[in-house]
């Protein structure tokens, strides 16, 4: 799966390469943060447990909030900018994801379908900061 980028000042967007224009990643990434904030209400209430839940709910809602900024950027720059700061936060999620995978909390499928959305999350995010650097390298 390949994701493309297009559009112009105030009006980019990510689209899967071959796809018509859609939502689909603003979407994805909307619901992998609420799913993400309801499976840390499931985690038990251990005080060590507390930097999970802080840290993945923020980094999670994180990449959706910046996705939407980049929506809005006026420059290839600035969205390149924000879409840096998404691949770095995905990158976060997915270490956090990875430690509550190795010490088995929470619900075991939703915790292993989170920790591979984690993953092709970080691989959307880095595909789409080459192609623009492809792309500025070009112009």
């Amino acid at each position: 799966m390949g994701y493309e980028v297009g559009g112009e000042e105030g009006n980019f967007f990510v689209k899967e390469v071959g796809e018509a224009y859609g939502s689909d990643l603003r979407k994805r990434l909307f619901d992998f943060a609420v799913a993400t904030i309801r499976f840390l209400g499931t985690l038990p209430l251990k005080r060590e447990y507390d930097v999970f839940r802080t840290q993945l709910s923020r980094s999670c809602t994180s990449m959706g909030a910046n996705y939407e900024e980049a929506q809005g950027a006026f420059s290839r720059r600035e969205f390149a900018s924000k879409i840096g700061i998404c691949l770095k936060e995905s990158r976060e999620s997915n270490y956090f994801y990875r430690i509550v995978h190795e010490l088995q909390l929470g619900d075991k499928e939703e915790r292993e379908r989170l920790l591979q959305e984690s993953d092709e999350l970080q691989k959307i995010f880095a595909s789409i900061l080459l192609k623009l650097k492809k792309t500025n390298e070009n112009e």
